[in-house]
């Protein structure tokens, strides 16, 4: 297998499915399929999920609200997606632990990094809600850093699009895909790969980022065998 840890991000709104809000069970179980069969295989996953499906912090600044009440209302978004993958990923016969930054110790454990990386090693998906814990932060930092705490080998980048392109694949039917790019060339031409926070993290930690389109079935089994899926982000 190419990688031993990965870090899959999810964006919560990849969780709608055909919907236009909430969670769709059917593709929250299709996920969950996608992530037993790295998980027989030996890989030790790591999760984090947005939570633009339910609510976001951005939304809440263009309805007047302040910003860091509502980047803490899109932490608790998360763990309830977080929760869905849970009660999902547990009803295939996975073994998970949800860890959330923000104490919710009915629900969730405390993010401690050393028990995080145990539950790793023992076979456990480990789960990561409530983004950072802190106001100002996307879930894509979150993942970063994260994947940068627990010494993660890749971020998988899980979106709609097969990759990064020179363009927004959706509006222009002239773009063109990338099939590897530096984190350089990326800034550079300005693509939109994560957000700067997280984006620099990644860069300044050696930290590969693989995006890809995670609603093609076998597309994250393929990635692990080391088959060339997606856009790969590197120094």
């Amino acid at each position: 297998m190419k990688y031993k840890r990965i870090l899959l991000k999810l964006s919560g709104e990849s969780l709608m499915g055909n919907k236009q809000f909430g969670i769709d069970n059917n593709r929250l179980s299709d996920y969950a399929t996608e992530i037993k069969e790295i998980c027989d295989l030996g890989i030790e996953v790591a999760i984090v999920i947005g939570g633009g499906n339910i609510f976001r912090g951005v939304q809440a600044e263009e309805g007047g609200m302040d910003r860091t009440h509502g980047d803490y209302m899109g932490m608790l978004a998360t763990m309830i997606n977080s929760m869905a993958l849970q009660a999902a990923l547990e009803a295939k016969g996975l073994e998970t632990r949800l860890q959330s930054a923000i104490e919710m110790k009915e629900i969730a454990e405390p993010y401690i990094r050393r028990r995080a990386v145990r539950h790793l090693e023992r076979g456990r998906v480990v789960i990561f809600g409530a983004g950072t814990g802190n106001p100002y932060f996307t879930t894509d930092s979150a993942a970063s850093l994260r994947a940068i705490e627990i010494e993660a080998d890749v971020i998988l980048k899980g979106t709609r699009v097969d990759g990064i392109y020179t363009a927004d694949p959706e509006k222009d039917p002239t773009a063109t895909k990338y099939d590897e790019i530096t984190f350089e060339d990326a800034y550079s031409k300005g693509l939109k790969v994560m957000d700067m926070t997280a984006f620099t993290l990644c860069m300044e930690n050696d930290l590969p980022i693989i995006v890809f389109d995670m609603d093609t079935v076998g597309n994250l089994k393929k990635l692990i065998s080391g088959e060339k899926v997606g856009t790969i982000v590197r120094n």
